[in-house]
């Protein structure tokens, strides 16, 4: 393992370095091939009429070199979106050949490196125009091109996202939130090889940086114990399945709908509407209620009748309730139905109902519940019942001057 993992870090740091280099490489073949063709053009104004002026020096550089330097780079500057869009139309017609919608969302993607390239090809211009061929000017151009070329890598995670998101809807150990969580994971790795190629760029030794991407050098880096844990339980999270955006969870004392599932923690949008961000680590290591998942929903209530209700009108009222309930067609009829008269309570006759509706949505459950309410209400009326309230008889045994009465 030890020596897998110091072969990967070598190859990373001779990815990196390649980088560089071909930055460099670039460049050189920019200057040699744009800036050779121009300077003849300029140097025409020495020899013209008016070349002794051109001619004069500021700081050491002739006027003409500065004049174009400055005019070529305002020129590039104003043209890069036309000249980008000459690209990118030029690659859409190549797109079109093919039956893959992923190479035309990359190719739209393209267009910022490639109107940033064009920035980076006036800021050359403008130098090599003004002979500013340094360290500073070499390094700087360079970081330019590193950053744009790692901006390539980046556009195309928009192509990689869609890709991803098809591919969960026909694979189902493939979730859209873990679709998401590679995706960031890869975004990261971007931004981060991105940094590390600049301090590279600039000389800085990267062999240490690198070692840190190992996964001991990564649990070390984040040195402390919770956020690891967070890392760690979010993607127990991502590969359980537990969870998804958009469902209706109950964890650690939360409830409410699913906005996201990030790297660190979950966000839970409350039924008041308040937002909570809860720590991936208590929700990987917490019991989760998941409502969303359920399918059906449960109705359980108990209705109390009035005591003079007889033994037959309560068997006609259970019948007509039972028979009510199996044929509803809110009600999920593969359930546990019951209807039974089941207790005597103080001051009433209660019948017990329970059975599940055939949806889990919050809203029409109440539309099925209110439903099965009100025909409730019309079968004990219909049989000669009412529903009974909290009463209380009181018998007084006799009072003064009086004989036994009832009240």
């Amino acid at each position: 393992m030890a020596g897998t993992t110091t072969a990967a870090e070598h190859n990373t740091t001779i990815a990196i370095q390649e980088v560089t280099q071909t930055s460099q490489k670039m460049l050189a073949s920019m200057d040699e091939s744009i800036f050779q063709h121009l300077q003849p053009y300029v140097n025409k104004l020495y020899a013209s009429t008016y070349g002794r002026y051109f001619a004069q020096t500021l700081f050491g550089i002739p006027l003409g070199n500065i004049l174009a330097a400055i005019l070529i780079f305002i020129l590039v500057v104003l043209l890069r979106k036309y000249l980008t869009g000459i690209v990118t139309r030029f690659l859409l017609r190549l797109a079109r050949k093919t039956e893959t919608k992923f190479d035309d969302i990359i190719i739209q993607d393209l267009q910022g490196p490639i109107r940033f390239l064009f920035v980076i090809v006036a800021f050359d211009l403008f130098f090599q125009f003004l002979f500013l061929d340094n360290r500073f000017t070499e390094l700087f151009l360079s970081s330019l091109l590193i950053l744009d070329l790692y901006w390539v890598l980046y556009a195309l995670t928009p192509a990689l996202q869609t890709f991803l998101y098809d591919y969960s809807r026909t694979n189902e150990h493939l979730s859209y939130e873990l679709g998401k969580f590679i995706l960031r994971l890869i975004r990261l790795l971007i931004v981060t090889l991105a940094f590390i190629s600049l301090l590279n760029n600039f000389g800085v030794n990267v062999t240490a940086l690198v070692a840190s991407l190992g996964l001991g050098g990564l649990a070390f880096a984040l040195a402390a114990k919770d956020t690891a844990a967070n890392l760690f339980g979010s993607i127990a999270l991502m590969l359980d399945q537990s969870i998804r955006i958009g469902e209706w969870i109950r964890v650690n004392g939360v409830e409410g709908i699913v906005e996201d599932i990030g790297m660190r923690t979950t966000k839970i949008r409350t039924f008041e509407k308040s937002f909570v961000v809860v720590p991936n680590s208590i929700v990987a290591n917490s019991n989760i209620e998941n409502f969303s998942r359920r399918g059906i929903r449960r109705i359980k209530m108990l209705i109390g009748l009035t005591y003079d209700t007889t033994p037959q009108q309560i068997r006609a009222i259970v019948e007509g309730i039972r028979s009510m309930l199996q044929t509803h067609p809110g009600i999920a009829h593969d359930q546990t139905l019951l209807v039974r008269f089941d207790r005597f309570d103080d001051s009433s006759l209660g019948i017990f109902i329970y059975t599940f509706t055939n949806t889990s949505d919050w809203e029409k459950y109440l539309e099925i519940r209110e439903d099965i309410h009100l025909k409730t209400m019309e079968i004990v009326h219909q049989h000669g019942s009412d529903f009974a309230f909290p009463s209380r008889s009181i018998y007084v045994e006799k009072l003064p001057g009086t004989t036994k009465t009832e009240d």
